[in-house]
């Protein structure tokens, strides 16, 4: 995309040593399918990307994490069947867990470097790119004059000012821990959020002393307060956790002494310190946007580097032939997302849009696996609660005493559904609870469907299962509408 540029620039315009239909800036899970769709109709289409030819996912993301997690919870079953009448305890070889999670790992990769093999080398540039103020893109030695570009850039994980030169080796982030050799000893975590959380309690799991510290007196981002209070109190029952605190520094002992530190003041104002061997900051994860150069582009950013003007089914920003997908808009930093809208940018660069494949915007859907699991689906309870139009009921249903849920040891959590007392239309939910994930995609399934109540009511409910559970909330909600439902099956899921 060629900027215009006034008389006085045009002698030190760089010269374009390529011209493309689409450039592609970054290979992620976004930018990949971006590519493959607009491939189909421009054979000059071109990728750009530096570092990993893999995706954010499988190489410091959701596989990896996943793999310490089930690891962890094969050592915890082990460790904590006691009630189950069977005893044993474990032996847990720190470096063969960090192993297994890399091998897997490259085993996975391996898949999306195939494909990425696959692909002819004159359309992969391996490199920064930048663009410039004429709106070309500088990248190794070429400036490339594209067409339509699709900005698909990801993200890194966001590293407050100072942290990484106080804390030296001893400061982690999801992009370096999983290439830890050993399980540390000690591990501080500062930040409840999804890769907090799942990684501060599988590390504790596995043996390591874990210290979670959250600024705010929530886990999980969670906004109904019920859940909230529940899910701390599922979580404290083996995660030391410090909610409510604020960090006031952090560092290491001396240049001699690597031992790391923390001083911060807990919920009661109280001037404290944590020391230990490593800090993993997950305090969140920011676009790689800044340096690019987009707004050069015409694109304008916000004060935290989001794209204005961003069409959520495209990525296209405005009437620019600019699109910015994936965890680079800092839209719904999800994999989900980030794959559906790569996919709607590459079809519509293509010449015949009217037939182009554009998948809508997935409904919120979000999953934290600890244990239990945490799940958001839909609209949050005060985004409903904000919305005068909107009369809503909460349906509820504990699953401290629910039947399967029990049987398996299994049975601390909470569900709430929002339920359109109008409409019968599910409008979202919070949980957190033993198969939350599986629950999660049903209700994200009955939104996405405009499934009724009475609708999901009237599919089967096997017995005993943990999915009961949904039932009983849904009947709740039922019971709260202005008609309420009648049922003919009258048993109860907790026995």
């Amino acid at each position: 995309m060629n900027k215009q540029s006034d008389s006085s620039a045009d002698n030190t315009a760089a010269t374009v040593t390529r011209k493309v239909s689409v450039a592609i800036i970054g290979a992620g899970t976004a930018g990949q399918n971006a590519f493959r769709q607009a491939s189909k109709i421009y054979d000059d289409t071109v990728i750009i990307n530096e570092g990993f030819w893999t995706t954010t996912c499988i190489a410091v993301g959701c596989m990896p994490s996943k793999l310490l997690i089930a690891a962890a919870e094969r050592a915890h079953d082990a460790n904590h069947s006691a009630e189950f009448g069977i005893h044993a305890t474990t032996q847990i070889d720190g470096k063969q867990v960090m192993q297994r999670v890399r091998d897997e790992r490259s085993h996975f990769a391996s898949y999306i470097e195939k494909q990425v093999n696959s692909w002819p080398e004159h359309k992969k540039i391996a490199g920064h790119a930048h663009i410039n103020e004429q709106g070309l893109i500088e990248v190794n030695d070429e400036v490339i004059e594209a067409a339509q570009i699709i900005v698909a850039t990801g993200s890194s994980p966001s590293i407050p000012d100072g942290w990484a030169d106080k804390l030296g080796d001893t400061m982690l982030t999801s992009d370096t821990i999983f290439e830890m050799p050993d399980l540390p000893k000690s591990l501080a975590v500062i930040g409840a959020g999804s890769i907090g959380l799942e990684l501060a309690q599988a590390f504790k799991r596995l043996g390591v002393t874990v210290t979670l510290f959250n600024r705010e007196k929530r886990v999980a981002g969670l906004a109904d307060d019920d859940i909230n209070d529940k899910a701390i109190a599922c979580l404290n029952n083996e995660l030391t956790m410090h909610l409510g605190s604020t960090i006031k520094d952090v560092g290491t002992r001396s240049a001699e002494d690597e031992t790391a530190f923390i001083d911060y003041e807990d919920s009661a104002g109280e001037s404290r310190q944590w020391q230990g061997e490593y800090v993993l900051v997950a305090t969140g994860r920011r676009n790689n946007i800044k340096q690019l150069g987009v707004e050069n582009l015409g694109v304008e950013l916000d004060d935290k580097n989001r794209p204005k003007n961003l069409s959520k089914k495209t990525g296209q920003i405005g009437d620019l032939n600019v699109y910015i997908v994936g965890d680079a808009n800092a839209n719904i930093p999800l994999l989900h997302v980030a794959s559906d809208e790569g996919y709607s940018a590459g079809s519509m660069v293509c010449k015949n849009t009217d037939d182009a494949y554009i998948r809508p915007p997935a409904i919120p859907f979000s999953i934290v696996f600890c244990s239990p699991q945490i799940v958001n689906v839909g609209k949050s309870l005060p985004e409903i609660q904000q919305d005068p139009e909107l009369e809503y009921v909460i349906g509820s249903v504990s699953f401290d005493n629910q039947g399967r849920s029990r049987v398996m040891g299994v049975n601390c959590g909470l569900l709430h559904i929002y339920g359109c007392k109008k409409t019968d239309r599910v409008l979202g939910a919070s949980m957190v609870g033993p198969d939350a994930e599986y629950i999660g995609h049903i209700l994200a399934t009955a939104i996405t469907n405009d499934l009724s109540v009475k609708e999901m009511l009237d599919t089967p409910f096997y017995h005993p299962t943990i999915l009961e559970g949904l039932r009983t909330a849904l009947r709740d909600v039922q019971d709260k509408m202005e008609i309420p439902y009648q049922f003919h099956d009258t048993q109860e899921d907790n026995f």
